[in-house]
């Protein structure tokens, strides 16, 4: 993603009955161009007598969506092991974290076959100094595992995103 916004506009329609009106919770765009509009709620969080409401006020958003030529999605709460995992990896999202390039680039060679976290980085040098770098590039999705099958950790399967860019999404 190259940019987030929250609440980034506002949809107005008839109903048929009454004016309605609704703002998605996020827009992202992602670094190819196209756009993702978000709506966040968890089910358990819609009540029944909401849900009808909830439901054609997707659906009008996920055909406006269409027509601007961006993806609409509603997602409920996210996995706790992803956040986890995420929240690890944001600490290491700032620059300094990934500065080393020789390393970044070393460590792109290390994990250019799918290898566990920690052997990857030993094969590049001292881990005190080679993890920040893996933890940024993750979090920069140059290099890419599977958040969501449990915390990170030494054997986390770690591989370079494809070459065009995608991350498999």
């Amino acid at each position: 993603m190259v940019g987030i916004a929250a609440q980034p506009f506002w949809l107005h329609w008839h109903d048929g009955h009454r004016g309605r009106r609704h703002a998605p919770d996020f827009f992202a765009r992602r670094a190819d161009g196209t756009g993702v509009v978000l709506d966040v709620r968890a089910d358990d969080r819609i009540q029944p007598d909401d849900a009808e409401a909830f439901d054609v006020t997707a659906d009008v958003t996920a055909r406006a969506c269409a027509q601007a030529g961006w993806v609409f999605r509603r997602v409920g709460v996210p996995d706790s092991v992803l956040v986890a995992n995420v929240r690890w990896l944001a600490r290491y999202r700032h620059a300094r974290c990934g500065a080393r390039s020789s390393l970044a680039e070393r460590l792109l060679e290390a994990f250019a076959q799918p290898t566990p976290l920690v052997a990857g980085a030993c094969e590049v040098g001292d881990g005190l100094a080679v993890l920040p770098v893996v933890f940024h590039l993750l979090w920069r999705q140059v290099l890419l595992a599977d958040l969501t099958v449990g915390p990170l950790h030494s054997q986390t399967t770690v591989r370079v995103a494809d070459s065009d860019g995608g991350a498999g999404r």
